[in-house]
């Protein structure tokens, strides 16, 4: 999933990418791939007729969260168990590891990034980048009130996340945010659900 962290109105990337096993060279060319195409898709844009979360407050956002169902794409797809884990740096910026597990060939797969605000950093809109200088748009849909889940898409509506604190989240309140991404007009019934249960090994 796309993820940020801001330094001063500057970024610059790692560029890390941990795989196991015999992927590692596959998947770092999936990182380049999924970069220059979210660069292709609008860059740091955000969907037409949507709008980021106001009031938005970063040191709450810091953590972990889990994967809960996405829009699947070339850098994620065969991955489950997926998690995005934010801290802060000594320069202001925000560390971001997001981690995944290949259930098939019993392989994680780990990348690194930084990221910054696009304008108010009280407002949920950011870029992102994992690779060079290209970047995708990250964008708070929805938020609750107690930062528990999120609702995040990409710089258009072929990128979507939802988004949870726990491995699990409340089949009600996922079904509300399904509910709330297909009146925003996203491609619903192309959501993929993203194992998080027993089957997934020791984080």
């Amino acid at each position: 999933m796309l993820t940020f962290a801001r330094t001063s109105r500057k970024i610059r990337i790692s560029g890390k990418i941990r795989i196991s096993g015999k992927r590692a060279g596959k998947a770092a060319g999936l990182v380049a791939i999924s970069s220059v195409a979210l660069a292709g898709a609008g860059c740091t844009g955000i969907p037409d007729g949507t709008e980021p979360v106001s009031g938005f407050e970063l040191n709450r956002y810091l953590g972990q969260w889990y994967e809960i169902a996405r829009l699947d794409h070339s850098f994620e797809r065969d991955l489950d168990c997926v998690t995005a884990s934010y801290s802060l740096r000594d320069d202001g910026g925000v560390r971001v590891i997001n981690r995944g597990y290949n259930l098939a060939e019993q392989e994680w797969n780990e990348a690194e990034g930084r990221a910054y605000f696009i304008d108010d950093e009280n407002i949920g809109r950011l870029k992102v980048s994992f690779f060079g200088p290209f970047y995708g748009g990250y964008n708070v849909l929805e938020l609750d009130d107690d930062y528990q889940w999120a609702l995040v898409s990409g710089p258009n509506r072929d990128y979507l996340w939802i988004l949870s604190r726990t491995p699990v989240m409340e089949s009600a309140m996922e079904e509300r945010l399904r509910q709330r991404a297909a009146e925003l007009n996203f491609p619903t019934d192309e959501l993929i659900d993203v194992v998080q249960d027993q089957t997934c090994p020791e984080r």
